[in-house]
């Protein structure tokens, strides 16, 4: 099976890392502006977690600066859309119509009517799109899920899911809201997408917080409402350079207490009863089960069920729905998305 990977910045480079550890997966085509990186050289490329870069090699790959251009390659079966977020659409729409799977980086799109037509469009040609949402393929989220799904904790009434990084010191789109969609939009996403697939869309929601990109912060706090109890999604970005990562959460439900943080790696139930006991982590690296999750869906033609297109184009919408609700500064207002 043969990929086109589309941007080598971050994503891209830890992408690349994944695909080539795939029996039976070949990267055909790489396409960057950067020509240090186009030559294979990924040395410079930083992010917010993950080690340094690496030097790959290319040479048996084609090399394109035009992301349209590399669609053109005859033997592309899948490409991977690790480009700024405002590309993702206009690229992925492209890529299905030439007859392609298609990964897409995390945010989806700009916007829900875009990221809607995307999901028409994979379904209008029959082809595999799925978003590239990690957190649903990380140990400590899955094995969250799966105590959700198993019963064991009864019904959710309280959970917060924590978010937090400095302003990025690279990639200088990110800073453009109207490329990115901003901090709190590229960043907490991951949450919002979470939360979806627990619990499916809030009755409602508010939000506070702050923004100033020329500063480096963008946050929110923002509480989603449920039959069953409120959630909570918090963080985004604090101050450039030298905040650290992290990500967390805390689920209270009915038969105990979920705690993960980093102290926690392996997510901790504190029972009713005064016990404690850490939920079983299978699995390892995230970004290569998600890959490689894909990869199983385009070569068996199984569309894929851990990361419907639908539930990443609803995702959109509710972090859309998330920052308007920041505008209005802790108005409730109707989920409708």
């Amino acid at each position: 099976m043969k990929f086109a990977v589309l941007g080598l910045g971050f994503m891209g480079s830890t992408h690349l890392k994944a695909l080539r550890a795939i029996p039976g997966v070949e990267v055909a085509a790489v396409c960057s502006l950067d020509e240090r990186a186009l030559s294979g050289d990924l040395t410079a490329i930083q992010g917010n977690i993950g080690g340094p870069g690496e030097r790959l090699d290319f040479s048996r790959a084609g090399k394109y600066r035009e992301p349209e251009r590399a669609l053109d390659h005859p033997d592309i079966d899948a490409v991977d859309i690790c480009l700024p977020t405002h590309l993702h659409g206009p690229i992925a729409i492209q890529a299905l119509r030439a007859g392609k799977h298609v990964l897409v980086e995390k945010p989806m799109a700009l916007d829900g009517s875009t990221a809607g037509r995307m999901v028409d469009e994979a379904g209008k040609h029959g082809r595999i799109l799925m978003a590239a949402h990690v957190v649903r393929f990380l140990p400590a989220y899955a094995a969250l899920r799966a105590a959700l799904q198993g019963g064991e904790l009864g019904v959710v009434r309280s959970a917060e899911f924590r978010r937090r990084c400095a302003a990025p010191a690279w990639g200088g789109w990110l800073m453009d809201p109207a490329r990115s969609g901003g901090g709190v939009f590229d960043l907490l996403i991951h949450d919002a997408d979470f939360c979806l697939h627990l619990f499916g869309k809030p009755e409602a929601l508010l939000a506070t917080g702050f923004e100033d990109l020329a500063s480096g912060i963008d946050c929110v706090q923002a509480q989603l409402f449920y039959p069953h109890g409120v959630v909570a999604i918090a963080g985004g970005w604090h101050h450039p350079k030298g905040y650290p990562f992290s990500a967390e959460y805390t689920v209270v439900a009915d038969g105990g207490t979920v705690e993960h943080n980093p102290a926690t790696p392996a997510p901790v139930v504190y029972g009713r009863d005064g016990s404690s006991r850490a939920l079983p982590l299978s699995g390892g690296d995230g970004y290569a089960a998600e890959i490689e999750y894909f990869v199983e869906c385009c070569r068996t033609g199984r569309a894929p069920e851990l990361c419907p297109a639908g539930e990443s184009a609803a995702a959109v919408k509710l972090m859309r729905l998330i920052m308007e609700a920041r505008r209005r500064n802790g108005e409730k207002i109707e989920c409708e998305i």
